[in-house]
């Protein structure tokens, strides 16, 4: 029982550690899509009608151009801690010719520039152009930290509920961070996004590999203290002869595993 349940063990951590290795390769596949984006030349904002069909996997990080009238008297204030230190993002409605809005992120402020009346001259009037990357919504709150918008108290960019708090309609379901372009006076700052992508899979991979091979090596030397002991019982001899079948499988896989392991 507990030789059928070990060799269960080494399959499982081996399985896992594919699994890895799989992971490891649609996340190197995904931080070249979004290297590929954050450097393409700008386009335009998705038109309302494609609103819906716009994703994290598909859209995000991607460099669009934005024209319209910012409408400053609805910003909101959302916690943010950067290279520069803690503070807060801007996010700034900003009112399109076709009547749709899009939420802003316009930058970074330090605390002592929370208030608007502190950085009236980075407030422009009128309609403007910029260029920033597309950002999907950030639902909920942040880490153990709900929104509180009754108390505007924002510790993430939640498009929806930030629309909902000024009565904002037609709200594009994702938020646009600015690019690094100075504002009159210097605040916000714009262009602090960070792209960074957790990528431990290898380690996770060779850290399950490790316990596989740990686990058979104890098995196998399991079934050989049984042999000496006493090799007359028919299941340890059956057991010897698994594991030798698979010992010759390994040096000799066949033709239809090696046609498999060339095509990987």
């Amino acid at each position: 029982m507990l030789l059928t349940l070990g060799m269960l063990g080494v399959v499982l951590l081996t399985a896992l550690g594919v699994w890895q290795i799989e992971r490891r390769a649609w996340k190197l596949a995904l931080i070249e899509r979004v290297e590929q984006r954050i450097h393409a030349a700008p386009a335009p904002l998705p038109a309302a009608s494609s609103w819906p069909a716009v994703t994290a996997a598909g859209d995000e990080y991607r460099r669009v151009t934005v024209t319209g009238t910012f409408l400053h008297a609805d910003e909101t204030l959302v916690q943010a801690v950067t290279d520069d230190g803690p503070g807060s993002w801007v996010l700034t409605p900003l009112r399109r010719t076709d009547g749709t809005t899009v939420l802003v992120n316009r930058g970074f402020v330090p605390a002592e520039k929370r208030d608007p009346a502190t950085r009236r001259e980075g407030a422009p009037q009128g309609v403007v152009s910029f260029t920033g990357l597309l950002r999907m919504s950030e639902p909920k709150g942040g880490f153990l930290r709900s929104n509180d918008p009754a108390a505007g108290r924002w510790y993430s960019r939640d498009v929806a509920a930030i629309a909902a708090t000024h009565g904002l309609s037609q709200v594009a379901p994702f938020f646009i961070d600015a690019d690094a372009t100075p504002n009159p006076g210097g605040y916000p700052v714009g262009g602090l996004t960070v792209v960074r992508f957790h990528n431990s899979h290898l380690i996770y991979a060779l850290t399950w590999f490790t316990l596989a091979f740990m686990l058979a090596v104890a098995l196998l030397r399991a079934v050989r203290g049984r042999g000496r002991a006493g090799g007359s019982d028919p299941r340890r001899a059956a057991v010897r002869r698994l594991i030798g079948a698979a010992r010759n499988l390994s040096r000799n896989p066949g033709p239809d595993a090696r046609a498999h392991i060339g095509s990987a």
